[in-house]
């Protein structure tokens, strides 16, 4: 699947072990729910200010946040590649790797396990899930802790 990894934020060095993180994590979601390989995700790194301005545009919250994602087939359960190249995308998950430091720290755990549990999360948006419903959230929370135990990324 095309995954493309932009870094647009200073604050936070991004490396290579990140880098594999985010590929490990969102092939395995592929995996899991059998998703058509030639669909694109892209993935955005920023910083807080870009995130909350983003939030705020997009959400109406003028607050930074973790996590946004925008999909572009937000009506089909089942994403398969269309026949126009432009709707061969699933959609953008934009992670504010600032953030993730911080709430790695306010967490107790590794910064990769923190940007692995965003992609997943911003993933499973991308795909239809929510966290509204306490029984909306324990279904998404079950399906990213496997993408994350399947990458070695456990509390």
């Amino acid at each position: 699947m095309p995954i493309s990894i932009s870094n647009r934020q200073d604050k936070v060095c991004f490396t290579p072990e990140l880098e594999k993180i985010i590929l490990e994590v969102l092939n395995s979601g592929f995996e899991r729910e059998k998703i058509d390989s030639r669909l694109e995700v892209a993935v955005v790194l920023v910083d807080d200010e870009t995130i909350r301005e983003l939030n705020r545009d997009y959400r109406e919250v003028d607050s930074p946040t973790d996590v946004l994602s925008f999909a572009y087939r937000e009506d089909e359960k089942d994403p398969d590649v269309g026949e126009d190249w432009e709707e061969d995308a699933l959609g953008d998950i934009v992670i504010s790797l600032e953030r993730a430091v911080s709430q790695a720290d306010e967490y107790g755990h590794s910064l990769e396990r923190e940007l692995g549990f965003l992609v997943a999360h911003g993933f499973y948006h991308l795909l239809g899930y929510d966290h509204l419903e306490p029984e909306e959230e324990a279904a998404m929370q079950d399906k990213v802790e496997d993408i994350l135990s399947a990458a070695g990324l456990v509390r």
